[in-house]
């Protein structure tokens, strides 16, 4: 029956009745019929995982009841499978890869019906696909691994956990192969036996089946890992990676294959790079040797193959083959390797190939010839292509077999050019007998051409019969081809040659069309680098030159050294005049290709450049030999030294020409189109540095850094990286040829040069990445790797001074680096000290500048497990060698507080020395590298990461590191690396330090005077009823005080100590590098808390003492105001007694009466003035009574009151001194007489503008006004010791200050007696007390006058007082806010600049023969100047008003809250602004009398006054003039702003320029800029023009100077500071640092001149041409002013 469409949901099947009815109304029988529903087909099939030969399947169930299901697997229409199952999911397996198959599902019913098919289709995956899902590296299939990935620094490379799945094993792999580790083949993933050991449950048992049953128990084959990162990797991670398994002795890929695509690649480029030494039996006598690329080798090649199965391995017999009796190695991975017997995945096809190499040493070799060896992994008949491939390039064949079918077309159907070899197992059957004589017959074999292991042979009897038939075909074959060649078979066969990518094969045209033309070295960079030759390095010297001046002989430095830069711009406009050569365009613009095409270029350049250097030098050291064997040919070995010095070529001249012809151009003017055309160069070497490329640092053959190629190099270079990037650096140090760069390839896997038989010259650096989850341990994105050339070069010794060399190399590379590696020869002692010396010279010179390098010892080629025990002994040693070089290196620098190595840096023995076995572990050629050297190595890396890591100082970025070699290479240039050393991070970070202290004790300083101003109000206000204080004793409340005082300075003395400790430990910021200031700056904060005390003190017992004065006049005044008002009163009564109307003449008349007769009766006992003359000499005498009895005689012999009157001279007695300074007077030159009169001038100075501060302030006198004086006048001698001066000086000194100020103190104190005499203070209210009277008497309403009153005579001169004495701290705060007034670096640079823009003469005349007094002049000018508009000085007053109008309103709310009379309101108000105001006791006791008014209507009127009186005042202080104001003002803003930016006052001792140092107490003094010793008056005592000389060049020649401090002996400037010890005069920034000085000099020379009475100075013809643009750059360059 046929199927109905189903009428039923979720039913299988329905019963249905039908009745017919009769028409007899009966019912016939019924008819039944069954229908069953279709089944729904199972839906949303998906396919949840797919591997090569399996897939899973799962499906949503259908509705209703489904008994089972079944899946049929197709492909291409063919029914593959058929599987049934009772679930909704099912794993097909046993499926092929890379196939598509078809799968269809359908559900089958309980009663046997079955569903419509759902159908999905899905491809299984390629093995190779697979397998690299497995190995985590499909991504990389498309987008190839890059060598920076490869080697970037990540937790893999630096920790040593085991892989615990697929994914981490190629990593584990290239890790160690990049380190030249021979284990990097045994990888696999730790089991979970392994993993889980130290299950913290402390579960042990395991479980066996669980084990083998985990994720990843099967376990990877090496050769499918390494096919895997073959097919992964761009070509020049393929490249590293073959040569690293060269190097470790594996065999590496010759034709590489794909399973997938069934293709295959010959890796000819993979193996370029593979360079090999070896000596045949040719030149065993000789001691000759070939070393060359293995590529371009000609040699035989004889291949191993396998045929079907065979119980021979093949692999490990060929490891026996090649291994000598003395050591055996696996150079091809076989079965009974770790590893080695899991299954082949993907590389089945694989050609392998090693070579053997002879040493020369007949026991030891193998063969005596070179030979290629190829191994084909998998069976022959499956790769046919490569078994053709290597029938064709090779002299014989061997292949492998247990069986053999007497067709076998493979062997018989190929083109052989190779003798085949048939290697037969003894297991073989009798029917492969027969088949193998068959097919022997065929190829024409005889018995000879079949090897056959006998049942009773060992391995070693085989292969011994093995090497006979191989030893024989080495001999007698004429089948030599070069592997360069096979690419020509390649190709023919279908075979891909890796090297025919466009790229490389456009890069390879680039390179071979600039090297074919290199026929003689020498002759080939004259004609195509000529920039670089002779020119670069009389530049080179010009520059050392500049700075060193040691030929300068008697010549005008300055006129010398612009003679020195002419000479400079002519050799650069040589450079320029060549037009740039083929070789050079040809460069350019093929490093100017896309990325890839330009890193093959230069691989194809370094690679034909190291053959061609190699043909040359072979030759060069033939001569050499030959030479080396007659002693007479002294003069022609010294020549064939300088060829083999001048004949190595590399891509570095290229570098280095572009460099040259780059910093050639940047003479020429900016709108020259060649400059333009040139201007991406810098942009071009910045991108190799990105990708990996190393770059020269210094010049090895000119001994030099092109500094500015150098610097925009790197400047582009942090434009590419994010401008944050931090770097740090790795170097190493050491004697040539001791494996400094192979420690470091081995160490980070990178490729300095190593081959060639050249040695690295200069410093070469390159960059690593630092992946994201090192980059926080480390605080850098990039490691940079420094390779130096062999310190104790003997090619070196030969051609210059090398010890200087080393030694600038040495300073250099410490300087630079975070870390320094060290190697060191313990067996050599002479040449071990001779390092010694330079190290630990180079070390000693970064403590002295800051920088605190960390360094480890590497001792190479120690094996001994107990190397480190055993060398106990050698360590002592050493650490003696270091104290004892580090005693000599201080000497030297005389920095001999420096006694041992631990003084100079951090250093352990135990820590700070590596012992590393050998490199190779046997006898090269064919020795692997030793495992131990890697591990050793690896320990190392570990460590060095993990001192960085632990580093406290910050990372630099590029542009930081850029500073610091340009500051270091500048200092080395000098001699006298120490003093001569400036650099710009150091000095911005000592300008942070600066501007942060300043900030700091701004802080303390602002404070300090607020709390003053508040302690001196308390103290106004003491005894009066303005303060709520219990206390009655004045000595009491002054004692309290200074405690007080002494809290509050210990507080902010803490703040600036702890402020300072935390400044140091931020690791930002480069704090580290101004270590060595610390102390000056604790000093400081010492010192400005005791010149704070002292001076607090003094004003606190002043102001008490003044106070205590005052009291007794207050209470005079309050008994007279008393006694007027009660005469007064009777007055009024006696007045209303009349009972009749009185006139106002009349009640004038009855007031005068009165006050007459009270005045006669009064006693007004007349204040007597002190003789404050007197004061003054018992001070003067109390100073100097220590000096002793001669002092206090000279003092009584002239009175104190006839001092002072004349202007101050010093003159010396005696002839002779007499004559002395007339004669010096004449030539202007600065004598002791000179320098003494310029001294008392200055302290003279300062303490007039003393005493002119404490008279404004219109107070008594008091003793310590003059005591500080005296202790101002003991500062600035103490501070200028240098001046050497008598006590006879001192005494007069001190008398003519004393007498002036003695003078003004005692009129002031006559004048403040004046004001505050009872009597007149009574007479001046004379007329206030009538108008009281007369108010009273007529009782009138006083309250709104009495409000006026008390608001005018009370109140506001208590806020003027107020906002005078608060206003001071506000404008300095606001001029601080300005950068000029930042640090004594930027007031320096403002006045500098200020004093160009206005170009006066005078100016700077004054400026420099009268530094202070200009100083104080400008900075008042600069307040005028900020202030004139009295805009924000108005807003300063204007907060000190409305903050004590706030305080007057709240007080007079407070007492109005209070009960009492009118009285105790005015009292209430006065004690509430106690603390703020100081109200006058005798205008309070005046308006208090004769008062009747109302409180509440006070109160009110007072209320409105005071809002009135605040208009008033803004009013006044708006139109008032800020020099008037100032004048006013308690803290002198000019002053305080003078003091806080003069420093020490200290000046050059040769040029008078000031010293810049930071605190008060540092123990150096220096400035930023030095000029030209005609500024100041100097001149040549032949000619009498004025010297042109800058101190700061004199300071590095030879010439001598004279001067008071020498008697007028001559003395070296280079040994000044044994003169001046506690100045540092460094040379200048740069060249051009002291043009500004130059600039003034040449355009005021005239005018100099006449000024001193001189002959205008010869003016250098570089100086002229200075403009003022020029000059500006000069002191921003100097100021480091951004």
């Amino acid at each position: 029956m046929a199927e109905s469409e189903p009428t039923m949901e979720n039913s299988d099947s329905a019963d249905k009745e039908e009745f017919n009815d009769v028409p007899n109304g009966n019912q016939s029988k019924a008819t039944s019929l069954s229908v069953t529903t279709e089944p729904s087909p199972p839906v949303q099939i998906s396919v949840d995982e797919i591997s090569s030969e399996s897939l899973s399947l799962s499906w949503d169930t259908p509705a209703g009841g489904v008994k089972s299901y079944i899946v049929t697997c197709c492909s291409e229409g063919e029914i593959v499978q058929v599987l049934a199952t009772d679930t909704n999911r099912l794993t097909v397996s046993n499926l092929m890869p890379g196939v598509c198959y078809s799968l269809q599902v359908s559900a089958q019913l309980p009663n046997g019906g079955i569903s419509k098919l759902a159908v999905t289709s899905v491809r299984t995956k390629a093995h190779l696909e697979m397998l690299l899902k497995d190995l985590g590296l499909e991504q990389h299939y498309k987008e190839k691994l890059s060598l920076s990935t490869v080697l970037q620094i990540d937790k893999k490379t630096i920790t040593d956990e085991p892989a615990r799945c697929y994914s981490d094993l190629p990593w584990y792999f290239l890790k160690k192969l990049m380190m030249v580790n021979v284990t990097a083949r045994n990888v696999k993933c730790a089991s979970v036996c392994e993993s889980d050991f130290d299950d913290p449950a402390g579960n042990t048992e395991s479980d066996d089946d669980d084990s083998s049953d985990s994720q990843y128990s099967d376990d990877m084959n090496p050769l499918d890992i390494i096919t895997a990162l073959f097919l992964c990797s761009d070509g020049f991670v393929q490249q590293e990676m073959s040569l690293k398994m060269s190097m470790c002795q594996f065999s590496v890929p010759l034709l590489l294959p794909n399973c997938d695509t069934k293709q295959c690649t010959l890796m000819l480029w993979a193996m370029r790079d593979i360079v090999k030494k070896y000596r045949p039996q040719s030149l065993s006598e000789s001691k000759g040797f070939v070393e060359e690329r293995i590529v371009l080798s000609e040699l035989p090649m004889i291949s191993f193959v396998r045929l079907g199965e065979c119980s021979l391995s093949k692999s490990e017999i060929l490891n026996k083959l090649l291994s000598n009796s003395q050591q055996y190695h696996d150079t091809f991975v076989h079965h009974n390797m770790e590893c080695g017997d899991s299954p082949k995945k993907i590389s089945n096809g694989l050609a392998e190939i090693t070579w053997y190499l002879p040493c020369g040493t007949k026991n030891m070799d193998v063969f005596s010839e070179p030979v290629a060896i190829a191994n084909l992994h998998g069976d022959i008949a499956l790769f046919e292509t490569q078994f053709s491939f290597l029938c064709q390039t090779s002299a014989a064949v061997f292949v492998f077999f247990d069986n053999l079918d007497s067709e076998c077309e493979i062997l018989t159907n190929q083109n052989h050019k190779a003798q085949i070899f048939l290697v037969v197992n003894h297991q073989s059957t009798p029917s492969s007998k027969d088949a193998r004589k068959k097919v022997a017959a065929k190829l024409g074999l005889d018995k000879s051409n079949i090897l056959l292991k006998a049942k009773n042979m060992n391995d070693a009897d085989f292969v011994k019969d093995l090497r006979k038939k191989v030893s024989q075909v080495i001999e007698n074959s004429k089948m030599k081809m070069r592997i360069e060649q096979m690419a020509d078979i390649a190709h023919e066969l279908g075979i891909w040659v890796d090297e025919y990518s466009s790229e490389c094969q456009y890069a390879k045209k680039n390179a071979d069309a600039i090297t074919a033309e290199i026929h003689d070295i020498l002759q080939y960079k004259e004609d195509q680098l000529p920039l670089q030759g002779q020119i670069w390095k009389e530049l080179t010297r010009l520059e050392k030159e500049e700075f060193r001046l040691r030929n300068v002989g008697s010549q005008d430095i300055e006129e010398y050294k612009s003679d020195l830069q002419v000479q400079k711009t002519k050799l650069r406009e040589k450079q320029n005049s060549y037009d740039m050569s083929n070789a050079m365009t040809c460069f350019i613009n093929a490093i100017s290709s896309p990325g890839i095409e330009r890193c093959y270029f230069l691989k194809w350049m370094r690679m034909n450049l190291d053959n061609v250097s190699r043909v040359k030098l072979s030759g060069l050291r033939e001569q050499y030999k030959e030479k080396c064997k007659n002693s007479e040919n002294k003069e022609e070995i010294k020549d064939i030294d300088r060829q083999l010095s001048n004949s190595s070529l590399g891509t570095e001249h290229f570098f280095r020409e572009m460099g040259q012809i780059y910093e050639a151009s940047l003479c020429l003017p900016e709108t020259d189109l060649s400059r333009q055309q040139l201007q991406h160069l810098p942009k071009l070497c910045a991108e190799l540095l990105l990708d990996g490329f190393p770059v020269e640092l210094v010049d090895g053959d000119a001994s030099n850094i092109p500094l500015r190629w150098v610097s925009d190099v790197l400047s582009q270079l942090n434009d590419l990286v994010s401008p944050k990037s931090k770097i740090l650096v790795v170097t190493v140090l050491g004697v040539q040829s001791t494996g400094k760069s192979t420690l470091l390839n081995t160490m980070f896997g990178v490729q300095f040069a190593v081959s060639s038989g050249r040695c690295t010259r200069g410093a070469f650096m390159l960059l690593i990445r630092i992946d994201e989850d090192v980059r926080k341990e480390l605080n850098c994105d990039f490691m940079v790797i420094i390779d130096t050339e062999g310190l104790k070069s003997p090619e070196l010794a030969q051609l210059d001074n090398s010890h200087e060399h080393d030694n600038e190399l040495a300073t250099l590379v410490v300087g630079l680096s975070d870390i320094t590696i060290i190697n060191i020869a313990m067996e050599n002692s002479t040449e071990m000290k001779d390092i010694l010396q330079i190290v630990v010279h180079a070390f000693l010179r970064m403590k002295e500048v800051g920088k605190k390098p960390k360094c480890q010892f590497v001792h190479q080629n120690v094996s001994d497990v107990s190397a480190h025990e055993k060398n106990l002994r050698d360590r002592k040693l050493l650490l003696e060698q270091l104290n004892e070089m580090t005693q000599a290196a201080a000497k030297m620098e005389k920095k001999e507080e420096n006694k041992s190595f631990a003084d100079v840096m951090e250093y352990s023995p135990d820590t700070g020395n590596w012992y590393i076995p050998g490199l190779w572990n046997g006898n090269p050629p064919m020795a692997p590298v030793n495992a131990g050297y890697s591990e050793a190595v690896y320990e190392l890396k570990k460590n060095i990461i993990q001192i960085l890591g632990s580093c406290a100082s910050s990372a630099n970025n590029i542009s930081e590191f850029t500073e610091w070699m340009k500051s270091l290479w500048t200092a080395v240039k000098h001699e006298n690396f120490i003093f001569s050393f400036r650099n710009s991070l150091v000095a911005d970070a000592y300008m942070r330090l600066c501007t942060e202290y300043n900030k700091w004790e701004w802080e303390f300083k602002k404070n300090m005077y607020r709390w003053v101003t508040n302690a001196e109000t308390r103290i106004s206000n003491f005894g009066t009823f303005a303060v709520k204080s219990e206390m009655s004793d004045m000595r009491k409340r002054l004692t309290q005080l200074k405690s007080e005082a002494s809290t509050e300075l210990s507080k902010w003395e803490t703040k600036i100590l702890e402020n300072l400790a935390q400044y140091f430990k931020q690791t930002e910021g480069h704090v580290y590098l101004v270590e060595a200031f610390r102390e000056d700056f604790v000093n400081s904060a010492k010192n400005l808390r005791r010149e704070m005390q002292s001076s607090v003190f003094n004003q606190l017992t002043a102001a008490a003492d003044i106070r205590q004065g005052m009291a007794e006049l207050d209470r005079i005044k309050e008994n007279h105001t008393n006694e007027l008002e009660g005469r007064v009163r009777t007055l009024i009564d006696k007045c209303r007694e009349k009972k009749c109307e009185m006139t106002g003449e009349e009640l004038d008349e009855e007031f005068d009466r009165m006050w007459e007769e009270m005045v006669k009766e009064l006693h007004f006992s007349k204040q007597k003035p002190r003789n404050i003359i007197a004061m003054v000499q018992h001070d003067l005498r109390d100073n100097l009574v220590h000096k002793g009895s001669h002092a206090c005689q000279l003092l009584s012999q002239k009175s104190l009151k006839d001092c002072g009157v004349e202007p101050f001279t010093y003159t010396v007695e005696g002839r002779l001194e007499q004559f002395k300074h007339t004669l010096y007077s004449f030539f202007n030159i600065e004598d002791h007489v000179k320098a003494v009169q310029k001294l008392s001038d200055s302290i003279i100075m300062t303490c007039k503008q003393l005493v002119t501060e404490k008279i404004e302030r219109k107070n008594n006198y008091h003793d310590t006004y003059i005591q500080a004086i005296l202790h101002t006048i003991d500062e600035k001698l103490q501070n200028n010791q240098e001046v050497k001066i008598k006590i006879e000086f001192e005494v007069s000194l001190k008398q003519h200050i004393c007498g002036f100020a003695a003078r003004e103190f005692q009129k002031m104190h006559e004048d403040f007696i004046q004001v505050n005499d009872p009597y007149r203070c009574l007479n001046r209210n004379k007329e206030k007390f009538r108008a009281d009277f007369k108010d009273v008497f007529h009782e009138r309403d006083q309250c709104q006058k009495k409000a006026e009153e008390f608001t005018e005579r009370c109140l506001r001169p208590a806020v003027e007082d107020f906002v005078n004495r608060s206003l001071g701290p506000d404008i300095i705060g606001e001029m601080l806010t300005s950068k000029q007034f930042s640090t004594r670096m930027d007031l320096q640079y403002s006045i500098l600049l200020d004093l160009l823009s206005k170009r006066d003469f005078e100016n700077y005349q004054s400026y420099i023969l009268s530094y202070e007094e200009y100083v104080k002049k400008w900075i008042l000018k600069q307040i005028v100047e900020r202030f004139s508009n009295g805009s924000t000085t108005f807003e300063f007053e204007d907060q000190h008003i409305k903050s004590t109008i706030n305080s007057i309103h709240d007080a007079i709310n407070k007492a109005k809250g209070k009960s009492g009379d009118f009285k105790i309101f005015v009292q209430g108000i006065c004690q509430e602004l106690g603390d703020k105001l100081v109200i006058s006791p005798g205008a309070l006791y005046a308006f208090m009398i004769l008062n009747n008014a109302d409180k509440e209507q006070f109160a009110h009127w007072l209320t409105e006054c005071v809002t009135d009186m605040a208009e008033g005042l803004r009013e006044k202080f708006e139109k008032t003039d800020i020099q008037i104001k100032l004048n006013k003002l308690h803290v002198k803003p000019q002053s305080e702003l003078f003091t806080r930016l003069i420093g020490c006052g200290k000046q050059c001792p040769f040029c008078k320029a000031p010293c810049e140092a930071g605190g008060k107490d540092h123990t150096e003094h220096w400035t930023s800029l030095h000029r030209p010793k005609g500024l100041g008056g100097y001149r040549w005592t032949s000619s009498t023009e004025l010297a042109t000389d800058i101190c700061s060049s004199l300071v590095t020649s030879d010439i001598h100077f004279r001067c008071s401090e020498t008697n007028y002996e001559r003395h070296p400037y280079k040994q000044y500071r044994e003169i001046f010890p506690d100045w540092s005069i460094a040379p200048d920034v740069s060249l051009q640092a002291s043009d500004y000085w130059k600039y003034v000099m040449a355009k005021f020379n005239t005018k100099f001149a006449e000024a001193y009475d001189a002959k205008p100075a010869d003016i250098p013809a570089s100086w002229k041409a200075i403009t003022s643009k020029q000059a500006e750059a000069s002191i921003k360059e100097s100021f480091r002013i951004q």
